[in-house]
């Protein structure tokens, strides 16, 4: 590595670790005791452009200097804590989606099921399930480029792209010997966060999946579509935060809102001003005298515990299920250019109560385990009937629905 690469490494790296050098009063005033102290151990911005230097200069294979400084970046961040992350620009795209529910692609959920990338839902009404891709189908090849565990999150990445451009998205299908290709057309998507259904006798059912911009408004909506099939008011209705790992802060303090006519709904403590406030409910919506119990799990973390947690604690509703997750921190995205982010901790947050939640989450008011975590019920189309969630039915039970009246529901 030439002494230019070097001397610029030193900068920039002592740029990351805040190692910059002013002159004033107080500066001049402990120079000798710093002077002594520096001169014990060496400048660590010189010492890691050294390391660097040395991997580049020695290692048994040839490492781009850029991958070594974002190698560098990417440990400073994620040794602060389990949550903190510098973002590459697929991550950072990925953070934008869930952000805002909006992208431009063929509207598929994809996940890794025992090494396969499955098809969890096609999205309604997006490119893909018009053309009949199905929950279940395996995806096996983007333009004719393989998909594996290994590639999982770049190929997915390539099924996005302009509206209106196409991609050819090959699946496999039990019953069906070849892979299925199907030219799709990508399209606006708006991933929907929010479903909910009639359960009968004016009890109704909604499931956050995760919280975006949309959600609240989303939520307004699916409520108001229940309530007038209940012939215009609800006796009951159970908000389903299982398996929700969070989202946008403001998004779960516009949900909580809708349950609530005044106080307090999260505090957050950090050390710079924007990271300090409050975020107080105001009257005024639908849902604020509907009767509310919430599902929640490990899986429900972060927003889903500022909501739960709020809820419970200005008395507004009873917890079912599990123990949730335990992360009471807010991570603020940051972005750097070049399609790259840092997303860091910048505020742990309390409830109304005063309790913080990091690494203790909330326990339920009714312990309910389900002995199968995957009968989780996610509305009729989705496979798990009712009768097989036992966290659900004892949420239903606590709104006095009788073991006959249950039967009717299923």
């Amino acid at each position: 590595m030439s002494l230019t690469v070097r001397g610029i490494l030193v900068v920039i790296i002592g740029t990351v670790l805040g190692l910059t050098v002013s002159i004033g009063g107080e500066i001049l005033s402990r120079a000798e005791a710093e002077r002594r102290e520096t001169s014990q151990r060496p400048d660590p911005a010189i010492v890691l452009a050294d390391v660097i230097a040395r991997v580049q200069e020695e290692y048994v294979e040839q490492i781009d200097s850029q991958v070594l400084i974002d190698s560098a970046i990417r440990g400073i961040i994620e040794e602060l804590d389990g949550h903190s992350r510098y973002l590459n620009s697929h991550d950072y795209e990925d953070i934008r989606i869930t952000a805002s529910g909006r992208y431009a692609g063929v509207g598929l959920d994809v996940a890794l099921r025992d090494g396969a990338p499955t098809v969890i839902t096609p999205i309604e009404h997006a490119p893909a399930q018009r053309a009949g891709i199905l929950a279940g189908d395996v995806v096996v090849a983007v333009d004719g480029a393989p998909v594996t565990a290994e590639n999982f999150d770049r190929m997915v990445g390539r099924m996005r792209g302009p509206a209106g451009s196409k991609v050819v998205v090959a699946v496999s299908r039990d019953g069906q010997t070849q892979p299925i290709d199907f030219m799709l057309e990508r399209a606006d998507i708006e991933v929907a966060t929010v479903t909910g259904e009639h359960l009968g006798d004016g009890f109704a059912y909604v499931r956050l999946s995760g919280f975006a911009e949309n959600t609240a408004r989303d939520l307004d909506n699916t409520a108001a579509r229940i309530a007038s099939e209940a012939g215009g008011s609800l006796r009951g209705l159970v908000l389903d935060l299982r398996n929700n790992p969070g989202g946008v802060l403001e998004s779960a303090v516009d949900v909580t809102d809708r349950f609530l006519d005044s106080g307090l709904i999260v505090r957050g403590s950090g050390r710079i001003a924007h990271a300090r406030f409050e975020h107080r409910a105001s009257a005024g919506h639908a849902l604020e005298d509907t009767p509310l119990v919430i599902l929640v799990n490990g899986g429900s973390a972060s927003a889903s515990e500022i909501v739960a947690g709020a809820l419970r604690d200005h008395n507004r509703a009873q917890i079912v299920g599990l123990d949730t997750y335990g992360k009471g921190s807010v991570q603020t995205v940051m972005p750097l250019g070049a399609g790259q982010a840092l997303k860091i901790t910048t505020s742990h947050y309390v409830l109304p109560s005063g309790r913080s939640l990091n690494g203790k989450g909330i326990a339920p008011d009714i312990w309910v385990r389900n002995d199968d975590p995957s009968l989780l019920f996610r509305g009729t189309p989705a496979g798990v009937p009712l009768s097989e969630d036992r966290q659900l039915r004892r949420a239903l039970r606590t709104f006095g629905y009788t073991p006959l009246t249950l039967s009717r529901a299923l």
